[in-house]
């Protein structure tokens, strides 16, 4: 199941597995706080053992184009896991204020 939220509204639970698909070089720039990269190009039916099953998987990208067709490609996989596309992604979430990190 795929569900979207906006980013700008939204409090992440404790421990919730946040994936930023875009490249690395981007996500190295700025990210959200607590988000993994985990590039849309590299999504496999590997990337979801690391994940519990039951566990929803958040999923952003920098403006929010990417991540809709990552959380696509991941339903296609595995079609019985929580999908949360965060809209508006990485700058929608510093024009808010949510604390950005740096770095890989």
């Amino acid at each position: 199941m795929i569900r979207k939220q906006e980013i700008t509204t939204f409090e992440f639970p404790e421990g919730a597995v946040i994936w930023d698909v875009r490249d690395t070089k981007a996500y190295a720039e700025a990210h959200v706080k607590g988000a993994m990269n985990r590039p849309i190009a590299e999504l496999n039916a590997d990337s979801l053992t690391q994940v519990a099953a039951d566990q929803p998987i958040y999923i952003l990208c920098g403006g929010g184009s990417k991540a809709p067709r990552a959380a696509e490609l991941l339903e296609g996989i595995d079609s019985s896991r929580e999908y949360v596309v965060l809209m508006g992604g990485t700058r929608a979430a510093r024009d808010a204020g949510l604390p950005l990190e740096q770095g890989a």
